[in-house]
């Protein structure tokens, strides 16, 4: 199956991911997600799909979902993804979340943009770097979408920069994001901990397992459930990851050859 499905362009592959095939590629047909329960995975909803890395793999994975759907705000990715992906793959389709952002969509109208989808429909959704991009009131939004579009047993999978406000007390109580780019704000957001927790609990959802970072500072992978579904909420613990460095691309000069 690997090699009857297309690798998205190199130019691609530098915004989203490492550039290796090997990240874009489930050749031994594995549970791409195997701490998930396979049922958990029959209906799959992958905010900010880009150009298909999860998606490629979900496709060889065996059993694939039964249905999936991807949706990212750029354009040239999700023609790349409808073209060349969509067609190897029944029940998988792709979508144009037309949401600006400076860098990947910057003739976008709008902020934020309820999902095309009606409620309770998907028993696994993902978000991977994607609340890691986003804006406090933009992540308030989207995380009440997550909560109504999920099944009342369904997962939702997610990765987040965070940080302990209480270790800068110079902070308002409405400020609970840090931003590291002082053009585009949202090349990198860090949310405070204790903020998030609220911010899920007002939603009715809760985290109910915490994967820490590879690299110390970087993104903790969350699974967040519909509080009461069974599993107890769990705290952040101390990131005790390697110190390291991995640094998001530059995109400025590669605009022009990915379809925006």
């Amino acid at each position: 199956m690997s090699d009857q499905l297309p690798l998205p362009p190199v130019e691609m592959r530098q915004l989203v991911a490492p550039t290796d095939p090997k990240f874009f590629d489930n050749p031994d047909h594995t549970l791409v997600f195997p701490d998930i329960p396979l049922e958990k995975q029959a209906s799959v909803f992958d905010f900010g799909c880009g150009c298909g890395r999860i998606a490629r793999q979900l496709i060889q994975q065996e059993p694939r979902p039964k249905t999936y759907l991807g949706i990212d705000l750029h354009k040239g990715m999700i023609k790349w993804c409808v073209d060349n992906l969509k067609p190897l793959a029944s029940g998988f389709d792709f979508l144009h979340h037309d949401v600006y952002n400076l860098g990947f969509n910057p003739n976008g109208k709008t902020d934020r943009i309820h999902f095309p989808v009606k409620d309770r429909t998907f028993s696994l959704v993902i978000a991977w770097s994607v609340f890691t991009h986003l804006l406090e009131n933009q992540a308030e939004f989207y995380l009440k979408e997550v909560a109504r579009i999920l099944d009342r047993d369904g997962i939702f999978l997610s990765t987040w920069f965070t940080f302990n406000k209480l270790e800068f007390p110079m902070m308002q109580t409405f400020q609970n994001a840090l931003y590291i780019n002082e053009t585009d704000l949202t090349n990198a957001v860090i949310f405070d901990r204790a903020w998030l927790k609220t911010a899920l609990a007002n939603v009715g959802l809760v985290i109910t397992r915490i994967t820490p970072p590879q690299i110390r500072g970087f993104q903790w992978l969350t699974e967040i459930e519909h509080s009461g579904g069974g599993r107890p909420e769990v705290d952040f613990p101390e990131d005790r990851s390697p110190i390291g460095i991995y640094r998001s691309p530059v995109i400025e000069k590669r605009v022009d050859k990915i379809g925006l």
